[in-house]
């Protein structure tokens, strides 16, 4: 999982800490488990997921969303993340751009992400997850 950062707030190591959490949630999702995935978010009721036109707010809203659109292996195949930037933007918050891909048994859907990460009392969750898929 390549990976640029920069820190413009927080401190350096912080970029590391950032990536091991998706390093955690990409391990999580192949092994079919949406709920460790989901531990890379904020467990709170301000959680923002934004992809196509819809808006979720809320880390149970969240991952129901997942559990519904990935309700077996085959649709969740194996997840990679790739083309990460990290972006310290103070002791406390960071930005993540990437791009995400999805290799499954009859297609390769994928994307882009941009992700705001929140320096929690847990460590950093995200707090907002913006995602689009390639047409």
């Amino acid at each position: 999982m390549p990976i640029a950062g920069t820190a413009l707030g927080g401190i350096p190591n912080d970029i590391p800490r950032i990536r091991s959490v998706l390093h955690a949630q990409q391990q999580a999702w192949n092994r079919g488990d949406i709920d460790g995935f989901m531990n890379g978010y904020a467990r709170s009721p301000s959680t923002v997921f934004v992809s196509g036109d819809e808006v979720r707010r809320g880390w149970d809203i969240v991952r129901e969303r997942y559990r519904t659109k990935y309700s077996d292996r085959a649709k969740m195949g194996t997840l990679t993340f790739s083309e990460l930037e990290i972006t310290l933007l103070s002791p406390d918050a960071a930005a993540v751009l990437g791009h995400w891909s999805l290799k499954r048994a009859k297609d390769r859907p994928h994307g882009r992400f941009t992700l705001i990460f929140k320096r929690l009392p847990e460590g950093w969750r995200i707090v907002h997850d913006h995602t689009s898929a390639a047409p």
